[in-house]
């Protein structure tokens, strides 16, 4: 449609639906009316899902949150990463213990909760042996991670003909930026602002496509860096030994965990989790959330929790401001989102559940003040404090002496453009290293550096009115890297004085009243006024992007207009809406304000901000036996009650464990393995050691002095049959072809015999390597239902 349409049209002013369940519309993601589906049972359950769906998303989408239960203390079990990176929703899938976020469901497949620890089947079976030919293979360059900073890397790798094999644990390319549908930030040119991250990881994954010297093995997790600089890796349900030249790990980031009493209770889980729910498998896990955490990753996660019709309570950040970009922040308050700076979560309360949080201020040392606690019922507590590097087969790479390199958060935790920067260098770096002809353009690492850069300190607001019919309103306040606004005004009306990608862009000239600024803004900061509306200058009208369906605007067309930091403004009619093609799912919502207003209204309310229930002082800190037995009920231990919080979840093991053997002079983390099982479940450590650490440092232990956990393979849980070279062992089906949509032609290698999956690359003319055909087939890709995406950044 290229017309503003009037507020009655079709639009319904229906309320959102907050149930649990799938998504059944999205302002940004198309969702499939119909499409294959698979019969499962949950236990007594018959339920059903998407073909290629993992089953904790199908499970999730059933309303079931519970997977199990701890073999330690029967607390009930959950998702947490959805990521494959800890055990938190480990299952009986058809007689094996698998994780459910890493399992997809298949057409007749039972699934059972764990009760306590899993056991192997009675009638275990091989079913047969395959010719042990050796596994071990050699490549020119091996990449782990086929995020933004692995494919990135290929691409140049690929460019310079060298043979190169990228292997992802996930069925499609693209890392995170399959769960990114908002706008990129940065320049057009560099690194594709203004375009949605899914969108992104198809434009990668096609240019990668285009090369034939780059095979790409999905849902293929490396398992082991090995003393004799050979990679394990798990493909197709066989383990091979690969030996690179070169290894490259772009393995992304994992989410970092905090420790409060309840944060094992189901519905405590991280941001990213979350994403990958709503964003990549269209299922909508709650009705209620909080987040904790103001960086980028927490206040995106509130805005793709409005987009899919979730109402998002409140966000709390313990230090004095947000660390994400202001425009986030922004843009959140703008539509209803509370934002408590210089908070923490004290607690998550509930039984079989998360109902409730606790919030409360903190100092200057992050210690809650008393008196100023309060409490929210939710469904769902989001944990996004940061992320933490994947590196751990790059460390042991480079213990071994092997050339290793790493890129994107694998190396530095930062934003995804910076991610396909890293990797480029990195891509260009190794090829240069193995004697290509190629360079490393000096402007790349300048760029590279911009966009890790932290954002810059906030300008004051002020706005220039000037006497045009029409004029950007631009609400860009913060340092930040990005300036596609310049590059898309027709007239060249918007530039930025100093030149500087991160310097505030400024309006001079005419406008055309387009609309293209607005559109394109990845922090949707600019808005336009309409000055000649009421040739009385009683009203005017601001035009505002807005990336929503109709159920969240009102019937009425009346709503409740905000400032820039979300303040309320007043009273605004919608007088229609544009929303064309050319717009990339963003519409430009004209609204009629008041005269006096015109220079104040940045957005409106989509939902009610939610004040949230002081507790009595006696409640703030800590429950009282009254309030325990209120909260939770007389039977059982009410996991809120306990001061004393989990930090390994996997074998649940409380800080006051390791308080004590701290206290008794432990100094060595394989001591807490060997004394109290830190570190010895699913995750290998890779949750609870960062928490531990700060137990010893809050203990008055430098942490630097604490000798670490020795790392040892395998990486992931990985069925013993695979490396009896079994026949396609009975529960671990990987590699099972491309999964997402987009034009990515994925060479996969079917059932090709195992020598031909190595065909050694044939020369050209040139002389330089180029990777045999044979024995590969080209699929386009169908399964999925967002366009893929997957990393961390």
């Amino acid at each position: 449609m290229s017309a503003h349409r009037p507020p009655t049209g079709t639009r319904t002013g229906r309320a959102p639906d907050r149930s649990t369940g799938r998504l059944t519309r999205h302002p940004i993601l198309p969702i499939p009316s119909d499409g294959p589906t698979v019969d499962f049972r949950f236990g007594r359950r018959e339920l059903s899902a998407r073909r290629g769906e993992m089953i904790s998303s199908a499970l999730h989408a059933a309303g079931i949150r519970i997977f199990g239960r701890h073999h330690r203390d029967g607390r009930p079990q959950g998702i947490f990463c959805v990521n494959g990176q800890c055990s938190q929703c480990l299952v009986v899938a058809d007689g094996r213990p698998v994780k459910a976020c890493m399992t997809p469901v298949e057409d007749g497949m039972l699934v059972e909760p764990v009760y306590g620890r899993p056991r192997l089947g009675a009638h275990d079976s091989l079913g047969g042996f395959a010719e042990t030919r050796s596994a071990e293979r050699a490549v020119q360059v091996l990449v782990v991670g086929g995020g933004p900073a692995g494919i990135s890397a290929a691409i140049e790798l690929g460019r310079a003909g060298l043979d190169v094999v990228l292997i992802d644990d996930k069925p499609v390319p693209g890392g995170k930026l399959s769960l990114q549908t908002h706008t990129f930030f940065g320049s057009i040119a560099d690194c594709y602002a203004g375009t949605r991250g899914i969108d992104i990881g198809t434009l990668l994954a096609n240019q990668l496509a285009a090369l034939p010297s780059v095979r790409v093995w999905l849902d293929t997790p490396a398992v082991g860096v090995f003393s004799d600089k050979v990679v394990g890796v798990v493909h197709k349900g066989r383990f091979l030994r690969l030996r690179p030249e070169v290894l490259l790990v772009a393995a992304g980031a994992r989410e970092k965990v905090l420790t409060f009493p309840g944060c094992d209770l189901p519905g405590v889980y991280g941001a990213g989790a979350f994403q990958t729910l709503v964003n990549r498998d269209l299922v909508r896990p709650a009705k209620r959330l909080f987040i904790v955490g103001g960086g980028n990753v927490g206040l995106i996660g509130a805005y793709h929790a409005l987009q899919a019709g979730i109402e998002v309570v409140g966000l709390v950040e313990a230090l004095p401001r947000c660390g994400g970009y202001r425009v986030h922040e922004d843009k959140i308050r703008r539509l209803g989102v509370p934002v408590w700076t210089s908070h923490t979560v004290l607690r998550a309360e509930g039984r079989q559940g998360v109902r409730r949080v606790v919030v409360a201020r903190c100092d200057e040392r992050f210690r809650p003040v008393e008196g100023t606690a309060r409490e929210f019922a939710v469904d769902t507590l989001l944990v996004a404090v940061g992320l933490a590097p994947v590196n751990e087969l790059l460390a042991k790479a480079r213990s071994y002496g092997m050339r290793a390199y790493g890129a994107g958060d694998a190396e530095e935790i930062a934003e995804a453009s910076a991610a396909i920067f890293s990797g480029r260098i990195a891509g260009r770096t190794i090829a240069r290293d193995l004697g290509r002809k190629v360079g490393v353009p000096q402007r790349w690492s300048r760029t590279a550096a911009v966009l890790r850069s932290k954002p810059g300190p906030d300008a004051p607001d002020e706005i220039l009115e000037l006497d045009r019919p029409v004029q950007p309103i631009i609400r860009c306040w913060q340092a930040i890297p990005c300036n596609p606004c310049t590059q898309v005004c027709p007239l060249g009306s918007i530039t930025i004085p100093d030149g500087s990608i991160t310097s505030r862009p400024r309006f001079e000239g005419d406008c055309l009243g387009c609309g293209r600024c607005a559109t394109i803004c990845p922090g949707l900061a600019i808005t336009l006024l309409e000055r000649d509306h009421d040739p009385k200058r009683r009203t005017a009208v601001v035009v505002l992007p807005f990336e929503f369906d109709d159920t969240a605007l009102p019937a009425s067309g009346r709503i409740v207009t905000t400032g820039s930091r979300g303040e309320p403004i007043g009273r605004g009619r919608i007088l229609g809406i544009r929303d064309r093609s050319d717009q990339d799912r963003r519409r430009l919502v004209r609204v009629e304000v008041p005269w006096a207003d015109r220079l104040l209204v940045a957005g409106f309310r989509v939902q009610k901000p939610a004040e949230g229930k002081p507790l009595p002082t006696a409640d703030q800190l800590a429950l009282s036996p009254a309030r325990a037995k209120r909260v939770e009920g007389s039977k059982g231990r009410p996991p809120a009650a306990d001061d004393d919080p989990i930090l390994c979840l996997c074998e649940g093991v409380r800080r006051g464990e390791v308080v004590a053997a701290i206290r008794e002079g432990v100094r060595d983390f394989n001591q807490l393995k060997a004394s109290i099982r830190c570190a010895l479940g699913g995750c290998n450590g890779k949750r609870c050691t960062e928490p531990i650490l700060q137990v010893f440092r809050q203990e008055g232990v430098d942490p630097k002095t604490v000798a670490r956990g020795t790392y040892r393979p395998l990486d992931l849980e990985v069925p013993l049959g695979v490396f009896a070279a079994s026949v396609e062992p009975e529960g671990f089906r990987a590699g099972e072809g491309l999964s997402g949509e987009g034009d990515f032609a994925q060479r996969t290698q079917g059932d090709a015999p195992f020598d031909e999956l190595w065909a050694p690359p044939a020369k050209d003319a040139k002389g330089e390597g180029k990777v045999s055909r044979r024995g590969a087939e080209t699929q386009r890709g169908t399964k999925g239902t967002t366009g893929k995406e997957g990393g961390k950044s």
